[in-house]
């Protein structure tokens, strides 16, 4: 088992000191180009239709990728769970081998007539993760922190692979971005104590480091969409 998702059950909120030596010295999941600012806004977007749209991103520990969008205005509900694997699979412990197919990944429904998917995009590409590592984010490797989009359909595919292409052109990154864009074959959401495990737990180190930072600068770069209460996936305690 990673040491970063040890189970909430077992009541840990500090992590031994060694750990989170390792922590600091690995350094937080961020930009490749060491900045922070707000990426340019998808030359195309997906219509708004309907009551509420659907995005499923991966970006690494969904922890942190979760905690993000809690804090997005006009997002419904967000879910840690995995996607790219088969249903019978999708349970950590499995997931955690590498072996499954399966992302950590995050289910994010929002209003499109409160915020757009190629706005659920720029946010993601902006302060969720490192859209130019493989196969890991910080200090997390394995198949299952890739960076990843799982589109619903054709307008999500078009909107995300052309977003892509579109940052790319304009070498927002120092390296190429490594996002894959994959169509949803099914989104399978994770254990009870993995969400809102950013709420939960804001002083366990990992989350500190490496999570923490990532909902600062959704505050600091998106003031228009960031709120302070987030959107919980479960009941509060």
């Amino acid at each position: 088992m990673p040491f970063r998702q040890l189970p909430a059950a077992f009541g840990l909120t500090m992590l031994p000191v060694a750990i989170a030596a390792v922590l600091l010295l690995s350094g937080p999941s961020g930009r490749a180009d060491g900045g922070e600012h707000v990426l340019p806004p998808p030359s195309v977007d997906v219509p708004a239709s309907g009551a509420s749209q659907t995005a499923v991103l991966a970006g690494g520990c969904f922890w942190g990728v979760q905690g993000v969008f809690e804090h997005v205005r006009g997002v419904k509900k967000v879910l840690a769970g995995y996607a790219g694997g088969r249903a019978e699979t999708a349970h950590y412990e499995t997931v955690s081998d590498g072996d499954t197919g399966h992302a950590e990944s995050v289910q994010v429904v929002f209003d499109p007539k409160q915020i757009s998917y190629g706005r659920i995009l720029q946010i993601f590409f902006s302060v969720a993760l490192d859209p130019t590592e493989v196969n890991r984010q910080g200090p997390d490797s394995g198949t299952q922190y890739r960076s990843e989009v799982f589109a619903a359909d054709a307008a999500q595919r078009g909107t995300a692979a052309a977003y892509i292409a579109q940052l790319d052109k304009a070498r927002a990154f120092g390296r190429p971005i490594a996002t894959r864009v994959d169509p949803l074959t099914g989104f399978y959401p994770a254990e009870a104590y993995h969400q809102d495990y950013l709420e939960r737990h804001p002083n366990q180190p990992y989350i500190a480091f490496n999570d923490i930072p990532k909902v600062e600068s959704l505050k600091r770069l998106f003031p228009d969409v960031y709120q302070d209460k987030p959107v919980l996936a479960l009941p509060a305690e």
